[in-house]
């Protein structure tokens, strides 16, 4: 039988820019399988502004820390071929790499030159608050230092449809490019009237030879990689059309096997749905909804209505395509989309997320090994290490729910045969002292259970009807099953 899947995104922002990332990554590699990770989600490998940017600053696509651009041959986190062998290493253990595209915009450009622009209202991108006039933009992309290797494209004003500064007047605006066939790419998130554009130069998927070029890259880095899939950035502000074309063809270049999950940040369930839709559920989304609500319950405490926690959530109307995460980079203190979920309730949301049947569960790196930059945050590796353990011992068949009490739940999973000692009993309080009536199974009758997060110090003995009540202590969570085995992970394929 197949063991649970858990991925880790294996980044947070405030990493060092020491260039040791992809080593670290090949060396832990081991660590994360017997941890029950397996798969790890990077950052962006390509070429960025400078070596220490985080890679969303992307400035050439075909360098992976090959050539000498920006300041150093290595991006943030290494030379390219560290990040080969760290992808040969993690997948020798077992763990699939999923790689970070940031195809939105391009950043650093090498020159800048004259053309026509409109600027609009940044608050409505479809209002034009000026006439058609000149300035001049970082547009040009000629990547001296790479030349011609791998791809002869070079980017120019043509290529992109918007910008955010003129270095004629110094001034800074969201500037439509003017021109023939010009205009926002329609099929992206109508916030601001039109979100096609973000940042830096925006990227014009309405250009055939842009289309052309972003699938011969992507096909490139599939070939350059063997990576076993890709994380795609920002994807609200890409043609949701050209998305489906290029999940398609990289499914169709790496096989049925190949994984796709997008950041499509909206917590709007009927734009995610529409956006599956579009793209013909090639892809998984990552659940920003539910990210929202466990840090609303992070806030409110025990005014939350733990009952409602999934209620219009991705992972419950679509389980198969939802992958659940409690925080992330843009998430943590201090970055764009800051919503991060308090320390006391942080346990309880990754239960939420690791012990349950539906949903594709991400570990972020900075709640497991902690946080650096000019607020360090520590790791909660012990808590995460015991729900990560459950996860890929206990947590599998039938799963019962009961949700019947604002402040204290619960659920059992009835555990499968083919895995020894399986099953759990999990409860989860954001106010007093709680405990759940939940039935495990007849079969279960004379089992002897114990908390495994040990918050609960006592053991508890199912009763002959196979059913139990299982304690919680106050904002807390408890694990209950069968005292582990001790099992190996790593060896346990």
């Amino acid at each position: 039988m197949k063991r649970n899947h858990t991925m880790m995104q294996f980044f947070e922002w405030h990493l060092a820019a020491d260039g040791n990332h992809w080593k670290r990554l090949a060396e832990m590699a081991p660590e994360l399988k017997a941890k029950g990770i397996d798969s790890v989600w990077v950052p962006p490998v390509t070429k960025a502004v400078s070596p220490e940017d985080t890679g969303y600053g992307v400035y050439d696509l075909y360098d992976l820390g090959e050539f000498d651009q920006k300041g150093s041959v290595r991006t943030k986190y290494g030379t390219k071929q560290e990040l080969v062998d760290a992808i040969a290493e993690c997948q020798k253990n077992g763990v699939a790499v999923y790689v970070d595209l940031v195809m939105n915009h391009k950043a650093g450009a090498d020159e800048t030159e004259v053309f026509k622009v409109i600027e609009v209202d940044p608050n409505d991108r479809l209002k034009e608050i000026s006439k058609p006039f000149e300035i001049e933009g970082w547009t040009k992309f000629t990547f001296p230092g790479r030349g011609d290797q791998y791809s002869s494209f070079k980017w120019n004003a043509e290529h992109f449809n918007g910008t955010d500064f003129d270095a004629k007047e110094e001034r800074s605006g969201v500037f439509r490019i003017a021109g023939e066939n010009k205009n926002w790419n329609q099929n992206v998130d109508d916030e601001f009237g039109n979100y096609d554009y973000l940042m830096f130069a925006n990227i014009d998927y309405n250009h055939p030879d842009v289309r052309q070029e972003m699938l011969q890259w992507g096909k490139w880095l599939i070939d350059t990689l063997q990576c076993s899939g890709f994380r795609l950035d920002a994807i609200k502000h890409i043609n949701h059309e050209f998305i489906k074309e290029f999940a398609a063809e990289m499914i169709r270049k790496r096989g049925q096997d190949f994984y796709i999950v997008g950041e499509f940040w909206n917590s709007n369930l009927d734009a995610c749905r529409e956006f599956l839709d579009t793209v013909d559920y090639q892809i998984d989304l990552f659940d920003v909804s539910l990210h929202y609500k466990l840090h609303e319950a992070s806030l409110t405490g025990r005014d939350f209505d733990l009952s409602k926690i999934f209620d219009d959530t991705l992972v419950q109307t679509h389980p198969t395509h939802a992958v659940t995460f409690v925080d992330n980079h843009d998430s943590q203190p201090h970055e764009a989309l800051e919503s991060w979920v308090g320390d006391w309730f942080k346990p309880s949301a990754y239960a939420l997320t690791l012990l349950r049947r539906d949903g594709y569960p991400v570990v972020f790196y900075g709640d497991y090994y902690g946080i650096g930059g000019p607020e360090p945050v520590e790791g909660k590796k012990d808590i995460l290490d015991i729900l990560m353990s459950a996860r890929y011992d206990k947590a599998y068949g039938e799963q019962e729910d009961y949700f019947d009490h604002a402040n204290t739940i619960g659920w059992v999973r009835r555990g499968v045969d083919e895995i020894e000692g399986s099953g759990c009993a999990v409860v989860i309080s954001n106010g007093d002292d709680g405990e759940k009536r939940m039935f495990v199974g007849e079969h279960r009758a004379g089992e002897v259970w114990t908390d495994l997060t040990h918050s609960c110090e006592d053991s508890i003995t199912i009763e002959k009807d196979g059913w139990a009540t299982f304690h919680v202590c106050g904002g807390g969570v408890s694990v209950w099953a069968l005292p582990d085995q001790g099992e190996d992970r790593a060896d346990a394929e």
